[in-house]
């Protein structure tokens, strides 16, 4: 899940920094507002990369998500591809606890295996 979870947090972090820059261009909001905000998001997409198996972290990561999608009120693009981000997050954690609990399956089956 970690390994899933923190390929979408990089790429969201990408995407927040080229959004950036276009949202210096298209809206009305001041520069500095556009950076700070931007900033505060990419740090915490590269924090949580850190913390993905912490408890609340993926709730932080759904709020993200949240956020981006509400930031399409400044960008409206970003009403889209913040959809698709919270599609890849979803994805990542719902496919990423199964890969998981298959691993610890087999591992599981393994040890018994080898007990015998």
């Amino acid at each position: 899940m970690r390994t899933l979870c923190s390929s979408t947090l990089i790429g969201e972090a990408l995407l927040i920094m080229f959004a950036a820059l276009v949202a210096m261009r298209l809206s009305s909001v001041s520069t500095a507002t556009v950076w700070i905000v931007s900033g505060i998001a990419m740090a915490l997409c590269i924090a949580l990369c850190g913390m993905i198996n912490r408890p609340g972290a993926v709730t932080t990561g759904w709020a993200l998500q949240i956020g981006l999608i509400a930031s399409g009120f400044v960008l409206p693009t970003m009403f889209a591809l913040g959809a698709v981000f919270a599609g890849l997050w979803w994805c990542s954690v719902h496919y990423g606890r199964k890969v998981d609990e298959f691993k610890a399956a087999r591992a599981a089956a393994e040890a018994a295996a080898a007990q015998v």
